[in-house]
């Protein structure tokens, strides 16, 4: 990935290469187990204090993004592996084994005995598999439940995916207790930390999303001579947007990006032949002139990630074996 920092946006470039790591994290341009440049590196590379390096740097691992390994250097982290708490409850289930176990031995079973006692009674029990229960987190409610039902094609009859803000699963406590009891929670990989601290008890995993193909297309179909305007109301989001922008439209000569918090920001606005709005920026649609054309710039979930990290959780072996990390909570 090129971490290029735009010194013409009204953002600072430490929330600048922040971002561009966490959002390049998320969008999967920056993919599980890959190594970033070192602290001087990337200093070199972007032509920032080596100090304002290593605060992101910290910063990202401080929310799980990335990991620091001794020797060897930092390297992005897998968001994708449930969070450790999803683990809870195994010591426990451990002891009660090694408990029947020990039963079994007094009463002279032999360990195929306790194998078919145990097939049989599951069979009982569970005659049918349920649905697991997924929820999707998000930031806002069209984009989110968008995903929803992206996650839940790819997936088949496997899950149902409920949609939610994290906002709204935050404040709502009805919500709030479906979410915590839901088999599996998905969010972005930079608010993960956020989610976990949320649903302690709970699996958390982050799937990366990609420029959806209407985003792509609207991009490819813009006339090489328009003036085109792109605006995210997340400052961290602002340069990867413009990356991305000019990697769908190269043949676009004049793309500028901006935020709402710019000076010259009503300026950009008269000015602009197309506007491109990230998720969540739609209320700026009304501050236009009447002819000028919009479209949203969106996401949607990475079909390769939801195999990758969603189904080997939800249907072990169904799945594509994960990138450098198990993604089952191990016994």
């Amino acid at each position: 990935m090129d971490f290029k920092l735009d010194r013409e946006l009204p953002i600072p470039l430490g929330t600048q290469l922040r971002g561009l790591i966490q959002y390049g994290i998320g969008c999967g341009q920056l993919a599980p187990g890959e190594q970033l440049p070192s602290v001087r590196e990337m200093a070199g590379q972007t032509g920032v204090a080596p100090m304002t390096v290593a605060r992101a740097y910290e910063e990202l691992k401080s929310h799980g993004l990335i990991e620091g390994r001794p020797g060897s250097g930092t390297f992005v982290a897998d968001a994708g592996k449930p969070s450790p708490h999803a683990r809870r409850d195994m010591s426990d289930f451990h002891r009660r084994v090694d408990q029947l176990i020990d039963e079994c031995v007094g009463l002279n079973l032999r360990p195929s005995d306790l194998a078919g006692l145990i097939s049989a009674r599951m069979a009982e029990r569970q005659p049918t598999e349920r649905p697991k229960d997924v929820v999707m987190l998000g930031n806002f409610e069209a984009a989110t439940a968008a995903y929803a039902t992206s996650i839940a094609d790819a997936l088949g009859g496997a899950a149902t995916v409920e949609p939610a803000t994290i906002g709204m699963a935050a404040s709502d406590p009805t919500l709030r207790e479906r979410v915590a009891g839901a088999d599996l929670v998905l969010t972005f990989a930079h608010r993960r930390h956020e989610v976990v601290d949320l649903f302690p008890g709970t699996a958390v995993a982050a799937i990366s999303f990609i420029p959806s193909e209407a985003t792509r297309r609207s991009l490819a179909s813009l006339d090489p001579l328009t003036r085109a305007l792109a605006i995210s109301i997340f400052p961290e989001f602002t340069p990867l947007m413009k990356i991305n922008v000019q990697r769908f439209a190269p043949h676009v000569a004049d793309i500028a990006i901006t935020s709402p918090d710019a000076p010259d920001f009503e300026a950009s606005l008269r000015g602009a032949d197309v506007l491109v709005y990230a998720t969540g920026a739609e209320a700026l649609i009304s501050r236009l002139a009447p002819a000028v054309p919009s479209f949203e710039f969106r996401h949607t979930p990475d079909p390769v990630d939801i195999r990758r990290v969603v189904l080997p959780i939800i249907a072990p072996g169904k799945g594509d074996a994960p990138r450098g990390a198990a993604l089952v909570p191990p016994s």
